[in-house]
């Protein structure tokens, strides 16, 4: 390759490395896979080993870990907590092997899995747990300390009082945890993290340390880094010793002088990771005498001491024997594939998500077909590759109605989704109650989502509506509940009744229609009846309304379920007309307000209902229509481009003196 070409390849690689980086380490939000990511880096080294004169000190190459959140305070790392140098094959740790062997002569490593989390240090004075922080850059951390504090494995107080203790460890989240925290954030709307490394990144950042507290993290420590009042000479002896005090330390490793005993357990971890109840993406080989290490020292980013071997992703050819459809707990259809079973990381798999129409479609998934199975990491393997389909066999189509109630499924342009909008659908009920009973919604206090989920798994309810038949008696029989509690349960969905029919619209779970969507639909049809008779056509003559909510809306009211449920919400007592919301002026009239950053006594839904009642308008975003901006604390671009436009910026004060208010 001619150093012109090579001069562009090496920033293009850069460049990804870097934006690929900050997705994994500082988004926790990767788009490519381990595997994918090593790829890149290694074409870096390799790259800039040909071309050593266009390294450039800002390099990837050249810096450990990720960067530093803003969010919590620095800690700087007096023992840099360094990164591990890669080898992908078992040649490269014989080239480890001998540059060790070079140095030092005889030589014994310690053989421990690789986890696959977030990496922390722990501080201890005179045996309590002072501080934790997260590696950062390896020279510059963030301070965790009360995200720390939640995690049950890590010991407050050690089993002696050590005057002064820093240990390295990995957090991680176990597969199980993993599952259940992606069910309850589908339950809840949210997008669910893609494998637990990001998990407990993303866990352990928590500004809330209560969030974090229900997280299930847990940790092994598996390093000294610093340490008064105790002479340690080996890495064993060093393990052995923390797990004394209470650590949890790597539960399987080796230690041996032999290279070809190390790679031999290398391969046995690698063939047993699938039974762990922790994640892992390789295995590291530690030299064990800390003399040793000392001998040996550190590049710019590595410890010359210790290498990690990542496991190749496994790859399989398997038969796709079905497919079989089922419906998520927010109405998306989601297409899993039955397979011969065959034998990836350590595990049996037969069944892999086929994630969506479109996924199907592009590798022309058909039932049949010889196809690629690869498991990455991942808790859930993939389809790599069709690599040929049955002769006569017919491309896969998701089937049009819902497998669950028969109802028809819908597939909004520009999404990947295919959803059943039935807001009673047995397969999705919990996840619509809970959205029912949520605070935009219908507001029930104190009915969450475990509630729910007991009242379900009771027969209690079987319908949003359900919800206004409960009896005190009966609520008495769940979990930890008491007569009182019971008392206050019923008196809160008795309340609701009489909430404003937006309210009632936007809990009907219609699909793209929001709380602001839903109230100038009732401005629109100041009651159910109205709106119910309302055609698609007359919906999208109101303003700020497109063409998928009028549809939506007009497909929604078409639905026999849907009319079935506003009828039995009717005849139960909840309210459907809209209220009227008294005026406290017009000074407002004509006036279009955007709200951003956080105001210093009113929430955003308290500042809308001020403008509101005044006659003016609040809209989301920032145009040369828009009159004025009321910004708050970290107000973001909105402010920015307010500012361009030269549009008026109003604090809350300012806001209050314009209306004459308090």
């Amino acid at each position: 390759m001619e150093k012109q070409e090579a001069q562009k390849r090496l920033e293009a690689l850069r460049e990804q490395i870097r934006y690929h980086s900050r997705k994994y380490y500082t988004e926790d939000d990767p788009e490519i896979s381990d595997f994918e990511y090593d790829q890149l880096y290694r074409q870096l080294e390799t790259l800039e080993a040909e071309f050593p004169d266009l390294v450039t000190e800002d390099s990837p190459t050249r810096k450990i870990g990720g960067a530093v959140y803003n969010t919590f305070a620095p800690v700087t790392h007096l023992v840099p907590l360094e990164s591990l140098h890669d080898s992908f094959s078992q040649e490269e740790l014989r080239d480890f092997d001998r540059r060790v062997r070079d140095t030092v002569g005889e030589v014994e490593y310690v053989v421990e899995p690789k986890f696959d989390g977030l990496s922390v240090a722990l501080e201890y004075r005179d045996g309590v747990f002072v501080r934790g922080s997260t590696r950062g850059d390896g020279v510059t951390g963030e301070d965790v300390t009360e995200n720390i504090r939640t995690i049950r494995s890590v010991p407050k107080v050690l089993g002696e009082p050590v005057p002064f203790l820093e240990v390295r460890g990995e957090v991680y989240m176990s597969d199980q945890s993993f599952e259940r925290l992606c069910e309850r954030q589908e339950l809840l709307e949210e997008r669910p993290f893609k494998n637990p490394r990001n998990a407990a990144a993303g866990s352990l950042r928590q500004k809330d340390p209560k969030i974090t507290a229900q997280r299930e993290l847990s940790i092994f420590i598996f390093n000294v880094q610093q340490v008064e009042g105790k002479e340690l000479s080996s890495h064993e002896q060093s393990l052995q010793w923390l797990k004394t005090l209470g650590f949890p330390v790597p539960p399987v490793y080796c230690k041996s002088g032999d290279m070809e005993q190390v790679l031999q357990f290398i391969q046995k971890i690698g063939e047993e990771r699938g039974g762990f109840d922790f994640p892992i993406d390789g295995a590291v080989v530690k030299v064990d005498q800390f003399s040793q290490r000392d001998e040996l020292g550190s590049t710019a980013k590595f410890p010359r001491w210790a290498e990690a071997f990542k496991y190749p992703p496994e790859e399989k050819e398997t038969t796709l024997l079905n497919i079989e459809v089922n419906v998520g707990r927010t109405g998306v259809l989601t297409p899993t594939g039955l397979f011969e079973p065959v034998t990836l990381a350590g595990t049996t798999v037969s069944r892999a998500t086929l994630h969506n129409q479109d996924f199907i479609a592009e590798k022309d998934i058909r039932i049949g077909a010889r196809v690629v199975l690869r498991k990455a990491g991942e808790i859930i393997p993939e389809v790599v590759a069709v690599l040929s389909s049955p002769e006569g066999s017919q491309p896969y189509h998701l089937p049009d109605t819902c497998p669950s109630c028969g109802e028809r499924v819908t597939r909004v342009e520009g999404e990947a989704a295919t959803r059943c909008t039935n807001p009673q659908c047995p397969a999705q009920l919990l996840r619509n109650l809970i959205h029912f009973a949520s605070r935009d919604a219908m507001d029930i206090d104190g009915l969450g989502p475990a509630i729910l989920e007991q009242l379900l798994q009771g027969g209690m309810i079987h319908s949003p509506a359900d919800l206004y038949t409960l009896q005190v008696e009966q609520l008495q029989k769940l979990d930890r509940f008491g007569k009182k509690s019971a008392e206050n349960l019923v008196a809160a969905v008795e309340r609701s009744k009489g909430n404003d029919l937006y309210r009632l619209v936007y809990a009907l779970g219609i699909p793209h229609i929001g709380v602001k969507a839903a109230q100038v639909l009732c401005e629109a049809y100041p009651s159910m009846e109205k709106l119910q008779a309302a055609s698609q056509e007359e919906l999208a003559q109101i303003e700020g309304f497109g063409g998928i909510m009028s549809e939506e809306v007009a497909a929604f009211f078409q639905k026999e379920s849907a009319r079935a449920l506003v009828d039995r919400l009717r005849e139960l007592g909840v309210n459907m007309e809209a209220q009227r919301q008294e005026s406290q002026g017009t000074s407002l009239l004509g006036s279009t307000f955007v709200l951003t950053g956080t105001l210093p006594t009113m929430s955003r839904k308290e500042a809308t209902q001020l403008i509101e009642s005044h006659g003016g308008k609040v809209t989301s975003s920032v145009s040369k229509k828009t009159s004025y901006v009321l910004a708050g604390e970290e107000a973001g671009s909105k402010l920015e481009k307010a500012r361009q436009l030269e549009i008026p910026v109003l604090t809350e004060e300012e806001l209050l003196r314009m209306l004459g208010e308090e």
